[in-house]
C-alpha cells in the first residue's frame, strides 16, 4: 500500500450548541453566533487549502442561511454535506418530541426510527438527495443497521468516542452519562450484532465504514481524561497545554500528536488518518475552559494551517467522509487485518511505551513500562448482543465489556497484592521472585504474514544474586483471537533453575464495580469448578490448558503451552478476579505460551 495519512475535517453548524445554550442562555443571539462560527470554520480550513465535510445538523435544516452555504461550498470547494445526528437539541425538537435527551443512542429503539426518519426526511427536503454520511458520539449496531437498510446511500459515519467512559464521566463532576469505552481508536468497519466490534467477515459487515469522534492520545487518554488529549484544539486547551516559557500561546503538543498519528503508517502497511470533528460550542466570543476567544480562534487556525502545511509539502491528503470511505474498503479487503499502534509518550518525555492492536477478535493492549504487561484486552470474538437506550439494561453504558482494564480493576500495583487484572509474568530462582512487571522495556515491531510480532528489549533480573538475562517476544495471530508468548533466557545461568509463571488476572464489567462472578466457570483440562469467592484453586501437571468460562461476556479465555503445571484459582470477596495461569522450570533456552479468545455460549 502506498505511504498515505489521509485527514478528515468535519464541522457541524449547531445552531443551538447544548454547551453555549447553558453559558449564555437560549435565544437568536446564539443562533447568530453559531452560524458567525461555522463561516469562521470553514473559511479557516479553506483558506489553507482544505476540504470539509458538513455534517447538517437537525437545527440547521431550518436554517435558509446554513442550507445554502452549505450548496455554495460543496459546489465551490468539494466539500460533501453529511448529516448529523448531533445538535438535534433545538425549539423545534423539543417541541416535537418533548424531550430534553439529545443523544440519539438514548432514546428507545421506536424514537429512534421515527427521528431518523424525521432528520433523513428533512434533509431530502432541503437537499434533494439523501447523505453518505452521519455521525454521532457514538450509534448502536441498531441505529447503524436501520440507517443503512432505509438510507443505503450512507456509507461513512462518526461511531464512537474513543475511551469515554467512567474516566470521562469522574472529570465531569459525575454528570457526563455516556459511557462508550472499549472501541477501535481508528476507522473500522463495525460488525452488524455490535458496533464497537470490527466486521468479521462479508456476512457481519453493516456496510458502512466508522471513524472515531476525535483522534487522540492513546497513552494521555487511555491513562487520564481523554476530553484533555486529542487533535481538536479544544482538547489542548482544556488539557492546558499551550503555553511556552515565554507565556506565549503555542501548542507543539497538538503537532506532535498529528504527527504521531502520521508515524502509525509504520505499523499499518504505509496507512494512517486523522480527523477532527468540531462543533461551534466552544468557539463563542466568550470564551472556554478559561481561555479567551482570541485564543480559542487562535488555536483553530493554527491547527488548520498545520495541516494546510503537510498537504502544500505531499504529507496529507484531505479527504471528505464518504471519500475516505471509499478510500477505506480499497485498502482494507481483509476484514481479519489487525490495526496496530507503536505509541510513544509525547506530552511528558518519558520512555514510556504502549502498543496497541485490534481485529474482529480482540482489543489489547501492551505496556512496555511494565515489562510487556497486558493493561486492556475486549473480547471482540463473542460479538455480545448489546442494546443500548432507554427500555434496555444499558441506557446510559454503550462501553464494550473487558476483561483486563488496569486503570478501572487495577493492575499489578494494587493496594491489596494480586488483585488488580493484567497479564505479565513471575519469575523465580533461588527462592527469589519478581514480576516482569517491575521491569522497563521498549519494543519493536514486525508484521509477518498474518502475524504481528513485538520484540522487547532484553531486561535483566537478579534473583538470589543471580543475573538473569530475559527477552520477550510477542506474536499477535491476525483474527485467531490468539497471542503466543515467548520467554528467552539469554545468558549462561551455570545450569541454575528458573521457574517462568506466566499468568492472566481477569475480571469483566465496563466500569470499576464487579457484577456478580458465581457463573464463572474455571477449568484445567477436564477438572471444572464454579466460582465461589472461596479462593479455591485447580492444578493439574503437563495439561493442555487452564481456562475461565464467563457467560456474562460470552467468552472464554484459555491459557497453554510449555509447563510442568496449569492452575485456575478464583478470587475471595474481597478481591474479585479470576486467575489461570501454567509454570515451567527450564535451566536454559525458552518458554513458549499462548493465550486464546473464543465465543462462549
Amino acid at each position: 500500500m502506498e505511504n498515505k495519512f489521509v485527514v478528515n475535517i468535519i464541522h457541524r453548524p449547531e445552531l443551538s450548541p447544548e454547551y453555549a445554550e447553558r453559558a449564555l442562555g437560549k435565544g437568536k443571539g446564539v443562533r447568530d453566533e453559531s452560524m458567525d462560527i461555522f463561516r469562521f470554520q470553514q473559511d479557516t480550513a479553506h483558506k489553507y487549502g482544505l476540504k470539509t465535510t458538513i455534517q447538517i445538523t437537525y437545527a440547521s435544516l431550518f436554517s435558509d442561511r446554513i442550507i445554502e452555504q452549505a450548496k455554495e461550498e460543496h459546489e465551490k470547494y468539494g466539500d460533501e454535506i453529511g448529516l448529523s445526528l448531533l445538535g438535534l437539541p433545538c425549539p423545534e425538537f423539543r417541541a416535537k418530541y418533548h424531550t430534553e435527551d439529545f443523544c440519539i443512542w438514548m432514546f428507545d429503539d421506536k424514537t429512534k426510527e421515527e427521528i431518523i426518519d424525521d432528520v433523513f426526511g428533512k434533509f431530502y427536503e432541503k437537499f434533494g438527495f439523501y447523505p453518505e454520511s452521519t455521525s454521532s458520539y457514538f450509534l448502536d449496531a441498531y441505529t447503524i443497521n436501520y440507517i443503512k437498510k432505509n438510507y443505503p446511500s450512507v456509507k461513512c459515519a462518526v461511531a464512537t468516542c474513543w475511551e469515554e467512559g467512567p474516566k470521562a464521566y469522574h472529570t465531569c463532576n459525575n454528570s457526563w452519562y455516556t459511557f462508550m469505552d472499549g472501541g477501535p481508536w481508528n476507522p473500522w468497519i463495525p460488525s452488524k450484532v455490535n458496533s464497537h466490534c470490527p466486521a468479521s467477515c462479508e456476512e457481519d459487515d453493516s456496510g458502512i465504514v466508522a471513524i472515531p469522534h476525535l483522534s487522540r492520545d492513546l497513552m494521555a487518554c487511555f491513562d487520564g481524561n481523554g476530553s484533555n488529549f486529542g487533535t481538536h484544539p479544544q482538547n489542548v486547551l482544556r488539557g492546558m497545554i499551550y503555553y511556552n516559557d515565554n507565556g506565549e500561546f503555542e501548542y507543539p503538543y497538538l503537532y506532535n500528536l498529528v504527527d504521531q498519528y502520521r508515524h502509525l503508517a509504520k505499523y499499518n502497511d504505509g496507512y494512517s488518518y486523522n480527523m477532527m470533528f468540531v462543533g461551534p460550542g466552544w468557539l463563542n466570543q466568550r470564551g472556554r475552559w478559561e481561555a479567551p476567544y482570541e485564543l480559542l480562534a487562535k488555536s483553530y487556525d493554527d491547527g488548520m494551517k498545520y495541516y494546510g502545511k503537510l498537504k502544500a509539502e505531499g504529507k496529507l491528503v484531505d479527504m471528505t467522509m464518504s471519500e475516505f470511505a471509499d478510500y477505506y474498503r480499497s485498502c482494507h479487503k481483509d476484514y481479519n487485518r489487525g490495526e496496530c499502534a507503536l505509541w510513544k509518550d509525547i506530552l511528558y518525555g518519558s520512555n514510556k511505551e504502549y502498543f496497541w492492536y485490534a481485529d474482529p477478535q480482540m482489543r489489547t493492549c501492551f505496556d512496555f513500562n511494565q515489562g510487556g504487561a497486558m493493561i486492556d484486552l475486549r473480547p471482540y470474538v463473542a460479538r455480545i448482543p448489546q442494546e443500548t437506550g432507554i427500555g434496555t439494561d444499558n441506557v446510559y453504558d454503550a462501553s464494550y465489556p473487558y476483561l483486563i482494564q488496569i486503570n478501572y480493576r487495577a493492575g499489578y500495583f494494587t493496594h491489596y497484592a494480586g488483585a488488580g487484572t493484567i497479564r505479565s509474568c513471575k519469575v523465580t530462582c533461588r527462592g527469589e521472585t519478581a514480576d516482569l512487571c517491575l521491569t522497563r522495556t521498549m519494543a519493536k515491531y514486525e508484521k509477518i504474514e498474518g502475524r504481528v510480532k513485538l520484540t522487547l528489549n532484553p531486561v535483566t533480573l537478579n534473583l538470589g544474586g543471580l543475573d538473569i538475562v530475559i527477552q520477550s517476544v510477542f506474536t499477535i495471530l491476525e483474527g485467531e483471537g490468539k497471542i503466543i508468548t515467548e520467554r528467552k533466557i539469554l545468558n549462561d545461568i551455570g545450569g541454575e533453575e528458573i521457574t517462568f509463571e506466566e499468568y492472566f488476572t481477569g475480571a469483566f464489567g465496563t466500569t470499576e464495580y464487579q457484577a456478580d462472578m458465581t457463573n464463572i466457570t474455571l477449568g484445567v483440562d477436564k477438572d471444572q469448578m464454579k466460582f465461589s469467592y472461596h479462593g479455591k484453586k485447580l492444578t493439574c501437571e503437563n495439561a493442555e490448558s487452564a481456562y475461565a468460562i464467563i457467560p456474562e461476556v460470552c467468552t472464554k479465555v484459555e491459557m497453554g503451552g510449555d509447563n510442568d503445571t496449569a492452575y485456575a484459582e478464583e478470587g475471595i470477596a474481597f478481591s474479585p478476579i479470576y486467575r489461570i495461569g501454567v509454570t515451567k522450570t527450564i535451566t536454559e533456552g525458552e518458554v513458549k505460551t499462548w493465550l486464546k479468545l473464543q465465543k462462549a455460549n
